[in-house]
């Protein structure tokens, strides 16, 4: 049964009241099964703990009484600690992709890019758009703006702009943000996976059955039957065999 005990000017945990640390005269008390037992006092609140190889921890210090429920609280924090560490998994952290782009960029170019922001964006990616600009380019910025507002009607199906075009320095920007979550690409993204190693399966299980249907019956009692000669062991009847030395019943007893 868990104890710990705090040293004075140490800060104040977080972590509940438990035992004897919890210093009221009565509470209102829980079994380790969710049911409710009523009000106690503390002593006797302290000794079921003590006879269920339990602890009494607070878990609603701020009401009257405050509510103990009995539990192993050992158990309870590493299996807090395992949930919490899942939900940090299940945690969706947002990237933000760079794609940079010329003013003057050829058609086949520009696919190859859009192609690849239409990437980041299916898979719930932001995208940050890079117009760089050199030389005399510099003074037509309007050549950033009417390539960026072309790539953003482009993926107007898939995203949104979430950052107007704006000057920056030598460069323009814009951000566009996916019309869908990261999770829910994630998600789909799974299910598009599983769903082709499925198809692979069943592909290659009637491969298999169409091979064996193709086989002539001959042939496969060749398959059948060809195989490795083996040396056959016989056991022995006699008790006599030992070590290759065989003793007849018929050899003459020795003068």
């Amino acid at each position: 049964m868990n104890d710990p005990e705090r040293t004075r000017g140490e800060p104040i945990s977080a972590e509940p009241r438990i035992n004897e640390r919890i210093r009221v005269p009565e509470v209102r008390l829980v079994g380790p099964n969710g049911e409710q037992v009523g009000i106690v006092r503390i002593e006797d609140a302290l000794r079921l703990a003590t006879e269920a190889d339990l602890d009494l921890v607070e878990v609603a210090p701020m009401a009257k009484p405050p509510v103990c429920k009995l539990m192993d609280y050992g158990k309870f924090k590493y299996e807090s600690a395992l949930k919490a560490r899942e939900d940090r998994k299940k945690q969706v952290n947002t990237v933000i992709k760079e794609m940079k782009l010329r003013p003057k960029i050829d058609s086949h170019d520009y696919e190859t890019k859009k192609g690849h922001v239409e990437r980041f964006l299916k898979a719930g990616d932001k995208v940050k758009i890079t117009i760089m600009f050199r030389g005399r380019e510099q003074s037509r910025p309007e050549l950033g703006f009417r390539l960026l507002k072309k790539l953003a009607d482009d993926v107007a199906e898939i995203a949104f702009v979430e950052y107007s075009p704006k000057q920056d320095g030598r460069n323009m920007i814009m951000v566009l943000g996916p019309t869908k979550k990261k999770a829910d690409a994630m998600a789909e993204a799974q299910a598009e996976k599983d769903e082709i190693k499925a198809e692979k399966d069943a592909a290659r299980r009637r491969n298999a059955a169409e091979a064996l249907a193709g086989i002539d019956p001959q042939d496969a009692d060749g398959l059948i039957f060809e195989a490795e000669p083996f040396d056959e062991v016989v056991e022995s009847d006699s008790d006599a065999e030992i070590a290759g030395d065989v003793v007849s019943d018929d050899t003459p007893a020795e003068d």
